[in-house]
């Protein structure tokens, strides 16, 4: 992933507690599992399931992944042993395009100016990662695959290495005997382990790498359609298979992908120009009706319907995180070069990918009430952190890098946010099977790391 670079970033949200006043405090209720078996707690979801962060699958992410952290708690009220397919502790992790994590660090940009930015860890990812095989170390309770969607959730041989590169996920094949690479999928994987209690959270990817690619790849999986082809059917096929047995469990609605900071960071109005620069624009684009001026302007894209084939972003669209910074800034683009699609999220792309996210979010709810299952709101959570979420004084906000919420990929949670999410969980179980799990103490987790 292509990296911002700040000038200055705000310093690290300072911790404080909230105090109050000279009331006692109230004693917390005794754990209790309620209406609950948690002694086989088994996830099955995507990359932020995994505990999948800063654009790499790494160890330290995975320890604070939501369902572990939940894990923890169910081992307050009879909860068993929580298996992750983790990665070797020392890695430097691995990222879908073979990357190694990021950090925060400094970078120098086209202009000399040196700065705050998401860095690799390492010049390239630990790839001993998809060629070790762990298979011996399972069953795993933690079936969070990065990459994973709905469809590809019930697909048999997902993690088959014969299918071609592209056509299977190597994050499910590590966890594999080679035996069941042509027949395993990750619902039957997750379902042989007989779960008393299961959590789903899965949905994301059938429309976020649609939106992670400005539309110009991937596509937005329908609703209708049959199991590996459409999301309802599929996401059916998930829950009767999970529930056939009498477990318990609960599922969450997916965020609204455009609302997250690999989305929102790079103002449309980006483009600040000089008065000398603005003047050779207004030559070039005047013939289109298009004008600049000193200062903040809007960027220009590539359109195939605008006059020209290109035209000024609006203010209701997006310029993604992918965006090659030096290339804004000293290689024309945005201005004489107009951003590709790739790099843009238009307002028919976006209506796409909100009125899909509405469609799956009215299914998944509708499962939920109708199996009984706790539904958790992830999609209400989210859009909550883009004003703030206050837990014990601390502030997290969807802010890129400074707001502590987002990890450096601008797409996953950090440790503090999957904290915040996994007593999202717990809230929702609690209230619909009348346990009283203890929350996680978000406090002992942190967001963004600074140098």
């Amino acid at each position: 992933m292509q990296t911002i670079s700040y000038q200055s970033i705000a310093a690290v949200l300072a911790a404080g507690m909230l105090l109050a006043g000279c009331k006692p405090k109230l004693d917390a209720p005794e754990p209790s599992k309620g209406d609950l078996d948690v002694s086989n707690y088994v996830a099955l979801g995507n990359s932020i399931t995994a505990g999948f962060a800063d654009a790499a699958l790494y160890y330290d992410g995975q320890m604070v992944s939501y369902p572990n952290l939940i894990a923890g708690q169910f081992k307050l009220v009879g909860g068993g042993e929580f298996k992750q397919p983790l990665v070797p502790q020392a890695s430097a992790g691995i990222g879908s395009s073979g990357n190694a994590r990021s950090i925060l660090g400094y970078k120098t940009d086209c202009k000399g100016v040196t700065g705050l930015s998401p860095v690799p860890f390492a010049q390239s990812g630990d790839f001993s990662i998809f060629t070790t095989n762990i298979s011996n170390q399972g069953p795993f309770n933690n079936m969070g695959v990065p990459g994973a969607k709905a469809i590809t959730a019930v697909y048999p041989g997902y993690g088959n290495p014969a299918a071609g590169f592209g056509n299977y996920n190597p994050y499910f094949t590590r966890m594999l005997a080679t035996s069941e690479y042509a027949t395993a999928s990750m619902l039957s994987k997750t379902a042989a382990q007989n779960p008393t209690f299961f959590s789903v959270f899965i949905g994301n990817n059938d429309v976020l790498g649609y939106a992670l690619a400005g539309g110009a790849g991937d596509a937005v999986t329908p609703s209708a359609g049959g199991p590996g082809v459409g999301f309802d059917a599929s996401y059916d096929l998930i829950i009767n298979t999970l529930t056939a047995n009498g477990a318990k469990g609960v599922v969450a609605s997916i965020p609204d992908v455009t609302s997250i900071p690999f989305v929102t960071t790079i103002p449309y109005n980006g483009l600040t120009l000089d008065a000398t620069q603005a003047t050779q624009l207004n030559a070039a684009y005047g013939p289109l009706g298009i004008s600049f001026h000193e200062g903040a302007n809007a960027f220009m894209i590539l359109d195939p319907a605008a006059p020209g084939g290109r035209r000024q972003i609006k203010p209701t669209e997006y310029v993604l995180l992918t965006t090659p910074q030096d290339s804004l800034k000293c290689a024309g683009w945005g201005s004489a070069k107009p951003l590709a699609n790739q790099y843009v999220l238009t307002e028919n792309e976006i209506a796409n990918i909100q009125n899909a996210v509405v469609a799956y979010n009215a299914k998944i709810k509708s499962v939920a009430a109708a199996k009984g299952l706790a539904f958790v709101d992830v999609n209400a959570f989210m859009a909550k952190a883009k004003s703030g979420i206050v837990y014990n004084g601390i502030n997290t906000t969807a802010t890129f890098v400074s707001g502590g919420a987002f990890s450096l990929d601008g797409i996953h949670l950090t440790p503090r946010a999957n904290a915040l999410l996994a007593n999202e969980f717990i809230k929702a179980i609690n209230s619909q099977y009348g346990a009283a799990i203890p929350q996680v103490d978000a406090t002992k987790y942190n967001g963004v790391i600074f140098p």
